[in-house]
């Protein structure tokens, strides 16, 4: 297999690629700051743009691609002056540069990205160096696209040692008009050097109606309370995508409805839910069940904790639920302790292949026992 068969490790599955997505919602810092660089003429030639997972990061490095590669690198004052400053990273998609990026084509990118492993039959688990080396042969190339050229590193938390180090030496003497752009989902992970050579943005956790414009935009519908989307997701529309195609917001209902039944547990509706994800094929909902319990146990444990339920809930009732099952700081930290409990025999269940119908009926039995304690 070649690297035009594998799949990209870019894409979140069931929504357009990010260099497909027109517009950000949710963003407008971000993207005013970096066109008041562009505009002020201090543009950095090295950007990392941090935030949450399946905030638009990506997005916003294929729009800040585009942008760079379309406007030219002076303006020519003519008999009427110099145009005025762009008020928007907008470029219409009929511009050849958005055509050639949306094609992989342009001369300008170089997309950084993990590729085939050593056999060729699947994606490598890191960015290696050799990937990194392919920059020099891009860099040896005359500009194009307005003198510009522009690097996407998707994502720079993929690169190994050995890359990184490399990337950091382009990053120390960058070609002239080149702009290198780092997407990391965890940048403290990423070496020190290589965040003090580039200029931050950070991206933050969308709004309700910036979630709901976002999803409809990648043609997704959802018929639940865009609030709890929001909630369960964290702001993230890539997380938003997975809970839609999975159905983790009737989940997060079932789990609701089993806790409202405590301390007196409706087994019934408990052995339900644990056959509804042990089924062959069901992997990925039971995945989602127990980050969705995290969830629910972490949220429940701050409500105790704070002494006040959440502003916003995920479900229906979750307030006066909480507000029963936690009503001091002592039952929140008895939450917490199960919550950890739990997270650590989860993991351990998946690891040595359990049952996963016992699993999940395990996990419900320790709830309980802490909500009768």
């Amino acid at each position: 297999m070649n690297d035009e068969s594998l799949p990209e490790p870019d894409r979140i599955e069931g929504a357009p690629h990010p260099r497909e997505t027109a517009r950000l919602f949710g963003q407008g810092a971000a993207e005013a700051e970096f066109l008041d660089a562009c505009n002020t003429g201090r543009l950095h030639h090295g950007w990392l743009i941090t935030g949450p997972r399946g905030v638009g990061k990506a997005t916003l490095a294929w729009r800040m691609a585009r942008f760079l590669l379309a406007t030219p690198l002076a303006h020519n004052e003519g008999l009427f002056g110099a145009p005025p400053p762009p008020e928007t990273l907008d470029i219409a998609a009929d511009h050849p540069v958005a055509r050639r990026l949306l094609a992989l084509s342009a001369p300008g990118l170089f997309l950084l990205r993990r590729g085939a492993n050593d056999k060729g039959d699947r994606l490598a688990a890191e960015i290696r160096v050799q990937e990194v080396r392919r920059l020099g042969t891009f860099f040896a190339l005359s500009a194009a696209d307005g003198g510009r050229r522009v690097v996407i590193v998707d994502a720079a938390d993929d690169l190994n040692t050995q890359a990184a180090n490399a990337l950091l030496k382009m990053l120390e003497e960058p070609p002239a008009h080149t702009v290198m752009l780092l997407v990391s989902h965890q940048p403290s992970g990423l070496l020190p050097t290589i965040r003090s050579r580039c200029r931050t943005l950070r991206l933050v956790p969308l709004e309700p109606p910036d979630m709901a414009q976002a999803l409809e935009q990648v043609g997704i519908a959802s018929d639940g309370d865009p609030a709890a989307l929001a909630e369960l997701s964290g702001g993230s529309v890539g997380a938003a995508v997975r809970l839609i195609n999975l159905g983790g917001l009737k989940i997060y209902g079932e789990l609701m409805g089993l806790m409202e039944s405590l301390p007196r547990l409706d087994r019934a509706r408990a052995l339900k839910l644990a056959e509804s994800v042990a089924m062959r094929g069901a992997e990925e909902r039971l995945d989602l069940l127990f980050s969705l319990t995290d969830l629910m146990l972490a949220r429940l444990a701050r409500s105790g904790a704070m002494g006040q339920a959440p502003v916003t809930e995920a479900a229906p009732g979750e307030a006066v639920l909480f507000s029963r099952l936690a009503p001091d700081p002592h039952k929140g930290r008895a939450w917490a302790e199960c919550a950890e409990a739990i997270g650590t025999r989860a993991r351990h269940g998946r690891a040595v292949n359990l049952d996963p119908a016992a699993l999940v009926l395990d996990t419900v039995f320790r709830i309980q026992q802490t909500a009768g304690a």
